[in-house]
């Protein structure tokens, strides 16, 4: 498996196509994905913390990066759009705003992009969790918090870049010590019951084809 993830070409298209998405045909992802989105929506209440109006600091987005990890690009950004949504309803903060969900989207096709099928590296680690804090969080966050406040850019940005390089290393660190954790005691349970679903279908079809 680890070697199949080594070869696995950051642009390779069987990585990163839509077929993935196919993963959400299969009953026991959608149970996982459902388990994933209420550690989500608890680790958004109690282990996030907020600084100000504009600033938080938590770790609710762990479950999208195991999704992202596990089912790809796509299923993230679904899985994601879907969060953001679900954790509004449940604390609900202000005016529902769905450039924000936009924004989880974009989150959940970066660390699929980077993570999905790919060696568990501090490289590939390093740069899904760079790229959502330059791309999502100080990037677009920043903007939609300017654009609908209209706080000045000088007023926000510092507090934020230095959350967001100050949460880098322990971001990146987490995902090290989690990600192998989930691929050798996950991932071969979810695979292993998709094969067995395929193996299955097939010998349907067969049986099918037999009769007529």
């Amino acid at each position: 498996m680890e070697k199949n993830q080594q070869k696995s070409n950051l642009f390779s298209r069987e990585r990163l196509s839509y077929k993935s998405i196919e993963h959400l045909g299969n009953v026991r992802v959608l149970t996982f994905c459902g388990m994933m989105g209420a550690l989500a929506v608890i680790l958004s209440s109690v282990a996030t913390i907020r600084i100000g109006d504009f600033l938080r600091i938590g770790f609710a987005n762990i479950p999208n990066q195991i999704v992202a990890f596990l089912f790809g690009p796509w299923v993230a950004m679904i899985f994601g759009g879907a969060m953001d949504i679900v954790k509004f309803i449940v604390h609900p903060d202000g005016a529902f705003n769905f450039a924000y969900t936009i924004v989880a989207m974009v989150g959940g096709l970066i660390y699929g992009f980077f993570l999905y099928k790919r060696k568990i590296s501090v490289i590939n680690v390093l740069c899904a969790e760079l790229f959502v804090k330059i791309i999502c969080n100080l990037g677009m966050n920043s903007f939609l918090i300017i654009i609908t406040t209209g706080k000045a850019f000088n007023a926000i940005m510092p507090a934020r870049v230095i959350s967001n390089a100050g949460k880098l290393p322990a971001d990146v660190a987490i995902m090290l010590l989690l990600l192998p954790v989930i691929n050798k005691v996950v991932k071969p349970q979810l695979e292993n019951n998709s094969s067995k679903k395929s193996a299955d279908d097939k010998s349907t079809k067969t049986m099918e084809i037999t009769k007529g």
